[in-house]
């Protein structure tokens, strides 16, 4: 996408605004499946918590994908948005035995992730396909946050409970399908993903009759200019070789399964903010916008960098400022950033806010949800409106005459 087409979008639509770019995740899901082309069964299923506009989800289903969800409320809307149940998988974290069970009459492919609720679920629904998650106890992710697969985290079993968890399926005659593992987000070194994926290789020998293999993902994307990122193709034929030798050795052919959810859509996004008030202290130079972590909490939750470009002035003389929010609180997006000079009224475009952006936002101190709008074909298209007053009030319920002092 060009400046001037974001322009456009900010002045048709308002700010801020949530825009993504359906050719470039379109490119990047080509991208993938070419990387592991060499795999017979591949399988991709988009993380949907990165990014859950319907429209957004009907432009991955209609190129094959699949889904990996997180709750019984992202399973509704991806048999909403037109997924067939089996292309659903659901991979919950801390939930309920009953929720899971909700899932599983949905037809969804269930992901267990404790031994608690794997004894509860195999005792009184043996015959049920199960997939179980893996901690593979390898440090891997960007940030403390997003580190999931290390010992002290909350996901999987525990590598180490292997013998435990053999245990529970033998006595309950459970029927697992697949093994399950995520290490975390923002994976740089393939060695380390590597490392983690013969963890699971040996965890799948205890297991006769898998069908599949989930692997997660975690790719990382660059972020600013020269930044580095997971070399996709480089890991697609170390790992689709080492793989398909594990088939062999296996006695069956298993499909390999991805779970990328920032690797398709968080360079698809931009998000366009208007500046409020460029305001001089003693030693900065402050440029408020019409947003706050509200709509993006990424820079202040993990310490990430978006690039800040000013599109309204794109060749004007460089300036160093500090972008900040409209929130009543310290939410600043940018420190002593290098910006063409920016000015009241200017527009700002925050790069790389496809993932875990919106999916993120919030109505702290009571500012509406902005817009979302999906470029395709050469044309913005509205995929989600500005909240309004209504949406605020939509669900609560006044005090009622009796109850008032």
């Amino acid at each position: 996408m060009q400046a001037n087409d974001l322009l456009h979008l900010a002045e048709q639509f308002g700010s801020p605004v949530y825009v993504y770019d359906a050719e470039k995740i379109q490119s990047q899901y080509n991208r993938l499946t070419k990387a592991f082309s060499k795999v017979p069964n591949l399988r991709i299923n988009y993380a949907m918590k990165a990014l859950s506009n319907v429209a957004i989800l009907q432009l991955l289903r209609d190129m094959g994908s699949g889904l990996d969800t997180v709750s019984i409320q992202e399973v509704l809307l991806g048999l909403h948005a037109g997924y067939a149940p089996e292309k659903i998988f659901y991979t919950p974290n801390g939930v309920s035995l009953e929720e899971i069970e909700e899932v599983h009459a949905l037809g969804v492919q269930i992901n267990i992730d404790n031994l608690s609720i794997l004894e509860q679920f195999g005792a009184k629904h043996p015959h049920v396909p199960v997939c179980i998650r893996i901690n593979p106890h390898v440090m891997a992710g960007g940030n403390a946050n997003i580190s999931v697969g290390h010992i002290d985290s909350k996901f999987g079993i525990s590598v180490h409970q292997l013998p435990h968890l053999v245990r529970i399926v033998e006595n309950t005659d459970m029927n697992i399908v697949g093994i399950h593992m995520h290490t975390g987000s923002d994976i740089l070194d393939i060695e380390v993903f590597l490392y983690a994926a013969e963890i699971l290789f040996d965890a799948a020998k205890n297991f006769k009759n898998l069908e599949f293999l989930d692997f997660g993902s975690g790719f990382k994307v660059p972020y600013k200019k020269d930044d580095i990122e997971t070399d996709i193709e480089e890991l697609g034929k170390k790992l689709s070789k080492r793989f398909n030798a594990f088939c062999v050795e296996y006695g069956k052919d298993l499909t390999l399964i991805f779970e990328p959810g920032k690797f398709l859509v968080s360079e698809a996004g931009f998000f366009l903010a208007k500046v409020n008030v460029v305001k001089q202290t003693t030693s900065t130079v402050f440029a408020g916008i019409d947003t706050g972590f509200n709509h993006l909490i990424r820079p202040m939750l993990y310490g990430s960098q978006h690039h800040i470009e000013n599109i309204s002035h794109q060749k004007g003389k460089e300036r160093f400022y500090s972008v900040v929010g409209y929130i009543c609180e310290t939410d600043t997006f940018a420190t002593n950033r290098k910006i063409t000079e920016i000015k009241e009224g200017d527009i700002l475009c925050f790069r790389n806010a496809g993932a875990y952006c919106f999916s993120m936002a919030s109505n702290y101190n009571s500012r509406y949800k902005p817009a979302e709008v999906l470029w395709m074909n050469g044309k913005g298209h509205l995929i989600r409106a500005h909240e309004t007053f209504e949406d605020l009030l939509k669900n609560q319920i006044p005090l009622p005459v009796e109850a008032a002092v």
